[in-house]
């Protein structure tokens, strides 16, 4: 079929959306109006795990955009203490309104004043929307009102009687409280036109579910997986060694909250197992490494041989995955067949060390990777229980939409953790089946397995093909999810010499400070080296020692500072959110959140600090970006339907 014949095609296909030639003059006119717009905030955030109370507070506060803009417009009228009321009040609405009306004297006055306020910062940050999409945002009860009153000019004499008589009418209805609650909402909502999360919710913290919660109600958002959401979506694909890590790491950090009550996993068959098999064990190794508040001895025990018993069962559904899959090449993680059961001893390479710990009551020397009846029948349970997971199962549903490897959008190349290296910094190819694979080209190859891990219903060896490839981003030495050579399970649980527990870092983490490196990796992505930039997470920055998070001359930005209280001794803030506006970049660190409630009562709110990374000479306008360059394709289109209806190659309906 000739491409005359296919173009004429197409353009019928518009004529049945733009009938006429006024409705397709219209949309030309409207999409190029949007085109001069402002580009909209982008706001980049990672390693969360679970740190849920702080993850909304910054998604409320918009990075403290809002305080900010606040400061600006009425710095000359509000007093600091009436700039902080107002600025919690939009975070927190619902909440922070009884507060405030219980010590009013007057509350018709102070909802005026409130509800003129309101308005004039919703408009500053509507102006970069059309009325069109302010409009489909707006709550349904106010959408009317609130129009009105964003586009009124109350300036004008004979419209200032309007415009006062609608906020008169709302507060004398007595539907101020609903009005602010959906002012702050907008606002919030206006603040933040696209959130990119590069990867790792889950794990550390107490609160992964309700962070995905939110999450999945966002109304812009995408996400790069991160080590530690690729474990929990192996899961919840019925991977019996993801399940194995999950509950292990949850035991390890005492953090049961969002396996248990988040997704109603029971892990009562493991506390069985634990009780029947290792109840006189003293599981000194399993035991954390500070007592826990909250938690009576006995407790702290039983999870220790949870822990214990969990781990075991990972070691060996783990050997089986590697020695079914040889082309991981991680035969040096098949340990428990190097253990002298006699001696207490492992060999490791041409070392033996004496064990911490040797007491392997449901190891058999002669096939030490079969797991025992009884660890058979507790890893079935709790494989369908994470199956059945309804909420569980939603949120990986939305990974799975809304998620990938990596992500490239208007200049710019996410993704979680590294792009694997050699020791001379080149980037790694991998020949599998006989076919070279660039890195785009290997990460592609591991997001489609992954995505087979989960679908594949049908096809039961695809389906166990895909799940081991999860476990393999979790864990493998060459996973772009994990960085690192080896996950030291073993070793940190049973030998003391503290040598082998070290898991070394790809050379990528060597050479991406370097300026010809971070441009090759933009390149290989398709991404222009010049005008292009790298945002990274996985590896917290540890800014208390002077590391900076803006590498390889400005091209490489790593935004992990540390959202997880774990990391924080470490990075010495809270950490960072990237905000890519119409001026350009802006990085904002943030200092560790104590508790919503706090923020409610005594309006204390995160302290951030900005540093603009890259300003632009020239605002950059939605013409600019990836979704102006498809607005303009498509304004092209009408154009060409345009001359086809003018030139009576097509007819007007």
């Amino acid at each position: 079929m000739s491409e005359a014949v296919d173009k004429k095609q197409y353009l019928e296909l518009l004529a049945k959306q733009y009938p006429t030639i006024r409705s397709a003059s219209t949309e030309i006119i409207n999409l190029s109006a949007i085109l001069e717009l402002p580009k909209g905030t982008e706001h980049f955030i990672s390693d969360i795990h679970g740190e849920y109370e702080s993850f909304l507070h910054v998604l409320r506060n918009g990075s403290g955009s809002i305080k900010r803009r606040i400061d600006e417009l009425f710095k000359d009228t509000l007093d600091t203490r009436k700039r902080k009321n107002l600025a919690t009040l939009i975070y927190y609405p619902e909440k922070k309104l009884p507060y405030i009306l219980k010590d009013v004297q007057e509350p018709d006055e102070w909802y005026r004043e409130t509800l003129f306020k309101l308005i004039k910062l919703c408009r500053v940050f509507s102006s970069k929307y059309t009325r069109s999409k302010v409009r489909k945002t707006l709550p349904e009860d106010f959408s009317y009102i609130i129009e009105e009153l964003l586009h009124e000019q109350e300036s004008i004499v004979n419209r200032q009687e309007y415009y006062s008589s609608i906020i008169s009418t709302i507060i004398d209805t007595q539907r101020a409280d609903a009005f602010i609650i959906a002012m702050a909402r907008l606002i919030q909502r206006l603040t933040i036109a696209r959130l990119h999360v590069i990867g790792d919710v889950y794990d550390r913290g107490p609160g992964a579910h309700i962070i995905m919660d939110r999450l999945v109600e966002h109304h812009s958002v995408d996400f790069q997986w991160g080590n530690h959401d690729i474990v929990w979506m192996g899961a919840a694909a019925g991977s019996k060694a993801c399940i194995a890590n999950v509950i292990r790491v949850s035991l390890r950090y005492a953090n049961m909250e969002t396996l248990e009550n988040g997704y109603g996993i029971s892990i009562l068959p493991l506390m069985s197992l634990a009780v029947n098999v290792y109840g006189d064990d003293p599981c000194e190794q399993f035991r954390p490494k500070q007592a826990l508040e909250g938690y009576t001895e006995n407790e702290q025990l039983l999870m220790a041989r949870m822990q214990k018993a969990i781990s075991i069962i990972q070691l060996k559904l783990e050997g089986q995955i590697v020695q079914r899959r040889p082309q991981y090449q991680m035969n040096d993680r098949l340990l428990l067949d190097k253990i002298d059961y006699e001696e207490g001893t492992v060999g490791i390479g041409d070392k033996t060390y004496p064990l911490l710990d040797t007491h392997f009551p449901t190891i058999d020397p002669e096939n030490p990777y079969e797991l025992s009846n009884l660890e058979k029948a507790v890893m079935e349970k709790l494989r369908i229980s994470f199956e059945n997971s309804e909420r569980l199962q939603e949120h990986v549903r939305f990974l799975f939409a809304k998620g990938s490897m990596y992500r490239v959008q208007n200049s710019n190349l996410l993704y979680h953790g590294c792009i694997p290296m050699t020791h001379n910094g080149k980037l790694c190819h991998f020949i599998l089946d006989g076919v070279n694979h660039t890195p785009k080209k290997f990460m592609d190859r591991l997001e489609r397995l992954a995505r087979q891990g989960y679908f594949a219903k049908d096809d039961i060896d695809k389906k166990q093909y895909g799940k081991d490839t999860m476990w393999y981003l979790w864990c493998g030495a060459q996973s772009p999810l994990f960085g690192k050579n080896k996950m030291a399970t073993f070793e940190r649980y049973f030998i003391d010499d503290p040598e082998t527990h070290k898991e070394e870092m790809n050379h990528y983490y060597d050479f991406r400070t370097e300026e010809d490196v971070a441009e090759a990796i933009l390149s290989e992505f398709g991404v222009d080296p010049d005008t292009g930039h790298i945002i990274n997470g996985h590896v917290p920055v540890k800014v208390k020692k002077g590391e900076s998070p803006v590498k390889a001359g400005g091209k490489l930005i790593v935004i992990d500072g540390g959202f997880a209280k774990a990391y924080q001794e470490k990075t010495g803030i809270a950490g960072y959110t990237l905000i890519y506006n119409s001026y350009g970049l802006v990085l904002a660190a943030h200092q560790p959140f104590e508790s919503t409630q706090k923020a409610i009562e005594e309006e204390q709110d995160i302290h951030s600090e900005t540093k603009i990374l890259e300003e632009n000479k020239e605002r950059i306008r939605v013409c600019d970006t990836d979704n102006g360059r498809k607005t303009q394709k498509r304004i092209d289109d009408l154009k060409e339907l345009l001359q086809a209806y003018r030139s009576g190659l097509i007819n007007e309906a």
